[in-house]
């Protein structure tokens, strides 16, 4: 049973663990694929990856395409939600499906394909540097990652600052 994995490859260059790991690095989308390959973090070989991008391949070499044995995909006209969205929809077996995003639109949109999904943080980090006690969440219930945590501080400090 091989895996489709459908990644917001967006949601995780923008990631706080991504942009720590790879501060000095110009091209995130190539890290990422990178990332994706040399820690194998889909798994078996066997299991497939496709990475969406928003808008357009402007410093990427593969416009869309196979980058390092990955798919590819820049959703151009519209948003890599929508495409997230489509392409988890086009799924032969959404049992086998894993979305890895942290967009909660998303993750509500793939779970109600019966896919499964992954936080962001559980996809990139290895099991030994995650936080105690988050093992196995991203496929269990949508939670708070680090960013949206993050997003709402700021705005209640907003708010109770004045």
């Amino acid at each position: 049973m091989s895996l489709q994995f459908i990644i917001d490859g967006n949601n995780i260059i923008n990631h706080a663990q991504f942009t720590r790991i790879n501060k000095r690095i110009k091209n995130r989308r190539l890290a990422l694929l990178d990332l994706i390959k040399i820690k194998k973090l889909t798994g078996s070989h066997k299991n497939q990856a496709t990475v969406v991008f928003d808008g357009y391949p402007q410093d990427f070499y593969s416009p869309n395409g196979k980058a390092a044995g990955i798919d590819v995909i820049f959703s151009r006209h519209q948003t890599a939600d929508e495409r997230i969205n489509k392409i988890a929809e086009q799924a032969k077996q959404p049992l086998n499906t894993v979305v890895v995003s942290d967009d909660r639109q998303i993750r509500l949109f793939a779970k109600s394909l019966r896919c499964r999904v992954m936080a962001v943080e559980e996809f990139i980090l290895p099991k030994k540097n995650r936080a105690p006690g988050r093992e196995g969440e991203g496929l269990i219930k949508p939670e708070l990652n680090y960013t949206q945590i993050h997003k709402i501080n700021e705005e209640l400090g907003r708010i109770w600052l004045k």
